[in-house]
């Protein structure tokens, strides 16, 4: 009732509203704007949009950026719009522009990740207090269906993408395949062992600070071993699935997240092993042999160039695996979240960490 009469008489909307006749359906209204991702939307009435901006401290006119690959100025409101379309709750805004501002960061390369034939698109993964404040999901199915938060920002990321900057399928995005990422990947970390390290923590900020971390990826790729009991065949294990990312000949080309399941990390903890620990023997465990990597060995035609047969060559940049915690507490099963190959310069596409802030 507060939104109702903040809309009826006091107004405050910027957006120009749209008009639709007294037997139509305002979901199918939408649908015919173009407006959804291929799923229903929910209608961006007046009240909602208010509503949605209840949840932010920041003016609804305040200038975010501009969005690819039209370059359109996105204001807060026109987020609350995208917001309500995806059907996120008020709570949920502070995370969605945080995950907005690390999009429109230059190494981010937002238009890049939107208009290249990969299958690339915005991972979102949240840290911190405002996880279990929304309600965001760490645990069992995390990078599945089921839980609000999760589903909901990654959606209204893209749907940004698409509605103010024009990023439409068959246009600017020219996804040879495309995949399920491109709807939503939106998940929190397990911070419940203490004695793990944050990926938030990694990147730079203090212990308890919450931020959204965007990743230019897709998922998921599953991992399975069940008998490995040590780190270092586990860690072996591992990297016999992250050299096959894109195509096993192709090196420094991508950087990867490793969702590591609670069952998998137990071994990691068991044997005292930490977050830099863990990333360092994985990348040291993918490199190979160059001879068995240029292009054309084993008739295959894609691959190194011969100039580099006597090389010991890396899969990645020394930078470029994130381990993340998440999932249930049952199942040797972890996940692996491939990114982007475009990342031969690694200091012009990275991944982008932002404090959430209200």
């Amino acid at each position: 009732m507060a939104e109702k009469l903040e809309a009826r008489y006091r107004g405050g909307l910027a957006s120009r509203k749209v008009e639709y006749g007294e037997h139509d359906d305002p979901m199918e209204v939408c649908f015919d704007r173009g407006w959804t991702d291929g799923l229903p939307v929910t209608p961006p009435t007046d009240e909602r949009v208010l509503r949605m901006l209840k949840g932010t401290s920041r003016r609804p006119d305040e200038v975010i950026g501009r969005i690819p690959p039209n370059l359109i100025e996105c204001t807060v409101e026109k987020v609350a719009i995208n917001a309500v379309l995806a059907g996120c709750r008020p709570e949920y805004m502070p995370v969605l522009l945080a995950a907005l501002e690390a999009a429109l960061e230059p190494v981010f390369t937002l238009h890049g990740v939107l208009a290249t034939t990969y299958f690339s698109s915005p991972i979102l993964i949240v840290n911190g207090p405002i996880a279990k404040k929304i309600g965001m999901n760490w645990g069992l199915n995390a990078l599945g269906q089921g839980n609000r938060a999760n589903a909901t920002l990654g959606r209204a990321l893209n749907l940004i993408v698409r509605n103010v900057g024009g990023g439409r399928p068959g246009e600017a995005d020219r996804a040879t395949l495309g995949a399920p990422s491109k709807f939503t990947l939106c998940f929190a970390e397990d911070e419940s062992d203490p004695g793990w390290e944050p990926l938030s923590v990694a990147r730079g900020f203090p212990r308890g600070v919450s931020t959204v971390t965007l990743f230019q990826g897709h998922g998921v790729e599953a991992f399975v071993d069940q008998k490995s009991r040590t780190p270092e065949a586990l860690t072996r294990s591992i990297a016999m699935s992250l050299v096959k990312i894109g195509h096993p000949k192709l090196v420094q080309s991508a950087r990867a997240v490793l969702v590591l399941s609670p069952e998998h990390y137990a071994i990691y903890r068991e044997g005292g092993w930490d977050r830099k620990r863990i990333e360092r023997a994985l990348y040291e465990a993918t490199i190979r042999p160059g001879k068995e990597l240029v292009a054309g060995a084993d008739g295959v035609g894609e691959g190194v160039p011969a100039s580099r047969a006597d090389e010991m060559v890396p899969k990645f940049h020394d930078d470029a695996l994130m381990v993340v915690r998440a999932g249930g507490s049952a199942g040797l099963f972890s996940a692996i979240l491939p990114g982007w190959l475009a990342g031969r310069k690694r200091e012009e596409l990275q991944p982008v960490t932002k404090e959430v802030r209200a």
